[in-house]
């Protein structure tokens, strides 16, 4: 199972992760480790880390839960969380929540 690919250092502006399939509570610490490996890179390096979560099928709770996390970790180390494309399952659980303003600069 692929979870995402981490831009390699030096290129480009962003770290790069792309998370596929679900963002539920059921993969919440799977996907909380690749999360925290990616946004320890993104502080390394000194640039932003870029999630393309176009291909998430399913997201509840647990998901919104591990974007707050790391977009709050990033901006403590002076660094910012970029969704550069969001699923339907991601769009809706951001308006239902009504969190779609807090992530609107951020490509959600």
């Amino acid at each position: 199972m692929t979870i995402g690919e981490i831009g390699p250092a030096g290129q480009g502006e962003a770290v790069a992760l792309r998370i596929e399939g679900e963002m539920t509570i059921y993969r919440a610490a799977e996907l909380k480790d690749v999360l925290a490996g990616a946004v320890a890179q993104a502080v390394a390096e000194a640039r932003a880390l870029a999630l393309d979560l176009s291909d998430v099928t399913e997201f509840d709770s647990a998901g919104m839960q591990l974007l707050l996390l790391a977009r709050r970790e990033l901006q403590r180390q002076g660094q910012v969380l970029r969704l550069d494309a969001c699923s339907l399952a991601v769009r809706e659980v951001f308006e239902l929540t009504g969190l779609t303003a807090r992530f609107a600069g951020e490509g959600a």
